[in-house]
């Protein structure tokens, strides 16, 4: 499934193209995707501005001029093609995303004349409308937790979601009420980089007063060095799908964990080695040598 990086670079990749044209013409190619399109999706979309292109987690929130929002979320499959001149894929991933036109379901014909189109093999992604004012009670929005790139987002905070809890570290950071859109990936990385095992408990990030302890403080700073580097390297690809500008996500060659059990730890004067368990249903790759 994207994580928050690659969502955001569909959403950069995204709003070049789309801010400030009108959709002229909507294509629905079936009468779902996971679910059902709303009432009169596609007359509601037709005629419309695009005003801004915003990210909730893993939603992709485009700001129409009529005062509602499409709601889109790429499931485990969907991706946005654009094409003009030349045809870019926004966004980039672990695992390939599918360019069969059999899997178009979705098609945008805007103004400025690019065509927007939304493919989904698996169809776990769905969109909706909703009022941009009550995005927030949104029933797919309303108990989604922190998030991770708010510049409010730190220590503190940290040691406020966790105090008290028994969960493993891993499993709770991946909980999404209370810090969303943060995926597998990135928490393997970036419980490396902070050097925390996953199965260390989540309230030692709060001392017993509350206070950010110095785990608290240090995986504060390696989620967002960690979100920031994979965003600006265009997420994680191991295949062929490309950005909006036609290069790939790299960031997977930084990885220092994830996917590389049995290899060598790459820390600097460990002689540890990464190893893999399942924790919450997913892998979890870290250095029981290094990560305490």
């Amino acid at each position: 499934m994207p994580e928050l990086p690659e969502v955001e670079t569909v959403r950069r990749g995204l709003e070049l193209a789309m801010v400030g044209a009108r959709i002229e013409k909507v294509e629905l190619r079936r009468k779902d995707i996971r679910f059902p399109f709303p009432p009169r999706f596609r007359e509601r979309l037709t005629g419309r501005r695009i005003a801004a292109l915003a990210r909730r987690a893993k939603f992709l929130l485009f700001r129409l001029d009529d005062g509602e929002t499409l709601i889109a979320h790429l499931g485990m499959s969907g991706s946005f093609r654009v094409e003009a001149a030349e045809t870019s894929s926004p966004g980039a991933f672990h695992h390939k995303r599918s360019k069969d036109p059999k899997h178009d379901h979705v098609v945008l014909h805007l103004d400025n004349g690019k065509t927007v189109t939304y493919n989904d093999p698996r169809r776990f992604g769905f969109m909706d409308l909703a009022a941009s004012e009550a995005l927030e009670t949104h029933p797919r929005l309303i108990e989604l937790g922190e998030e991770p790139l708010a510049v409010e987002f730190d220590a503190r905070r940290l040691a406020e979601l966790f105090a008290g809890s028994r969960a493993p570290l891993k499993s709770a950071l991946l909980d999404q009420k209370r810090i969303a859109g943060l995926g597998n990936i990135y928490v393997c990385e970036a419980l490396f980089r902070a050097r925390l095992s996953p199965l260390r408990p989540a309230a030692a990030l709060a001392s017993p007063a509350g206070k950010p302890t110095r785990a608290a403080h240090a995986l504060a700073k390696a989620i967002r060095a960690v979100l920031e580097e994979a965003i600006e390297a265009g997420g994680s690809t191991l295949r062929d799908h490309r950005r909006a500008d036609g290069g790939l996500g790299y960031f997977q060659h930084g990885f220092s964990v994830y996917d590389r059990e049995g290899l060598p730890c790459l820390r600097p004067r460990c002689r540890g080695t990464i190893h893999r368990l399942a924790q919450s249903g997913r892998s979890t790759f870290y250095c029981p040598e290094c990560q305490k």
